[in-house]
């Protein structure tokens, strides 16, 4: 038992008590006190108690903010093409604002959120909260995570936004999240390492696929995903990722499937090349579920989408005062929402230029532009042709 004696806490045992009767009204009134002195203790403050376990919280977080214009005036910063003429053909915006909070709670188990501020800019319904998730290590082999979270299903789940090689997420990450299969997900996964002769990584997810911040699932399907992946050479961190999944959206069955590889070549002293390529394809049903029943062309099926990019990126490490290194990339992609019905396809070149300062990208500043070419251009839409060119700037707390 502890009693209150100015601003401390002292320590009172059991053979204290026994050795120095009271009276049960001074019993009822230190007891008191006591909890009546919790409520005062201020949050900076930590009473140790016998057996109780050790908390670990870190607060991580990441700025993002960019400067970008149009080349066509009639184009906006989002892609809009404006048949008037009144567009916002630059923009200074916040990107992201990030705050993550990690608490260790024991040795196996961990409690992840992730918010981001930047989102209040906007209607922040279904947004600002990204990654909220409880995750047990049981094994090496075996982890278990619940919540929300980014479920493993291609290269790009793999890491930040943050250190990815090129302005931003592709266009078929953006899409594919919004079917339900990357990006922020409701739901549960089983993930861990195997080894042997050719040791692999895998993860195994379902989720409700209908995005993040539901109050429910919108119906009763989930989606089922699966990723693995395998190094082949470890000299060149050469990786090849597998990825599939099948799912149930208003009683109608959908898929997705993917593959991808990445390494790292040294090409000479402090001189690198990353490369990576992924190739996605499958349902686009929302695409279909936005359409009237009226002008749809076949089942949900036949509403099917395909995309692919490559992504070499050179890396100079400099390693000069406060630069640590300067990286050259190029990102091709080629995406095809609809590709049955002959849609048109999108293809994006993305050069960019890095400036890395500090070290593991603490602060960076990127300059490129975001091509966008069409095979055909819908007026009033974001189907037009454009090259938007961005500088942007980073900094992790």
């Amino acid at each position: 038992m502890m009693r209150v004696k100015g601003s401390k806490f002292v320590l009172i045992t059991k053979r204290d008590l026994l050795n120095k009767p009271t009276h049960p009204m001074k019993n009822l009134l230190l007891i008191t006190l006591l909890v009546t002195a919790g409520f005062f203790v201020s949050p900076g403050q930590t009473l140790s108690v016998i057996d109780s376990p050790k908390v670990k919280i870190s607060i991580k977080g990441l700025f993002q903010a960019r400067y970008s214009f149009s080349s066509h005036k009639n184009i906006d910063v989002t892609g809009l093409h404006h048949i008037d003429g009144k567009a916002t053909d630059n923009d200074f915006d916040i990107k992201r604002a990030r705050l993550q909070f990690t608490s260790i709670i024991s040795d196996r188990t961990t409690v992840v959120l992730l918010l981001n501020l930047a989102d209040f800019k906007s209607e922040p319904k279904n947004k600002v909260l990204e990654n909220a998730y409880i995750s047990y290590r049981l094994s090496k082999l075996v982890n278990f995570k619940m919540g929300q979270f980014r479920p493993a299903f291609g290269l790009e789940d793999m890491y930040p936004v943050d250190v990815i090689k090129s302005m931003d997420y592709s266009n078929q990450y953006t899409v594919f999240g919004n079917n339900g299969w990357q990006s922020f997900q409701i739901g549960a996964s089983v993930f861990g390492e195997v080894g042997g002769k050719v040791p692999f990584k895998y993860e195994v997810s379902v989720i409700n696929g209908n995005n993040r911040n539901q109050i429910m699932d919108s119906d009763n399907g989930k989606h089922f995903l699966t990723r693995l992946e395998t190094t082949l050479q470890k000299n060149i961190n050469l990786k090849v990722g597998l990825n599939g999944g099948l799912g149930l959206v208003s009683d109608r069955r959908v898929y997705a499937a993917g593959l991808d590889l990445s390494a790292t070549i040294p090409l000479a002293n402090k001189w690198s090349l990353l490369f990576e390529v992924e190739a996605k394809q499958g349902n686009n049903h929302v695409l279909y579920g936005s359409l009237d029943s009226a002008v749809r062309d076949g089942s949900v099926n036949q509403y099917q989408m395909r995309g692919l990019y490559v992504l070499p990126n050179l890396r100079y490490a400099i390693n000069y005062r406060r630069l640590s290194s300067i990286e050259l990339s190029c990102r091709y992609e080629y995406f095809n929402k609809d590709f049955r019905h002959g849609n048109s396809p999108r293809v994006t070149w993305t050069p960019m230029i890095s400036a890395e300062f500090l070290k593991a990208y603490n602060a960076r500043i990127q300059i490129g532009a975001n091509i966008d070419v069409y095979s055909n251009n819908i007026p009033a839409t974001n189907q037009y042709n454009n090259t938007q060119f961005i500088v942007q700037v980073q900094s992790r707390l």
